[in-house]
């Protein structure tokens, strides 16, 4: 299982800049950066939390699953 982030399409949404999100949601812009760029392993709900707030967005608009190659073949066999 594969976890994405689309946390660009929704700043370009809002019209909000690295800086700007980063201010609002009291994260560095390095870490910003790694979440937008999905170099992190974990997001805390917290941090999710004020990403959809400043966003004004569900976490589903920031984070979507793509099921990984043999999940796919293993749900076919069923």
């Amino acid at each position: 299982m594969s976890i994405k982030i689309r946390l660009d399409e929704q700043m370009t949404n809002r019209g909000i800049s690295l800086n700007d999100l980063s201010a609002e949601v009291g994260i560095t812009n390095v870490n910003l950066s790694r979440i937008k760029t999905g170099k992190v392993k974990a997001v805390r709900f917290r941090t999710l939390e004020s990403l959809c707030t400043a966003l004004d967005c569900q976490p589903g608009d920031i984070l979507y699953h793509v099921p990984d190659a043999d999940e796919s073949l293993a749900s076919d066999a069923d």
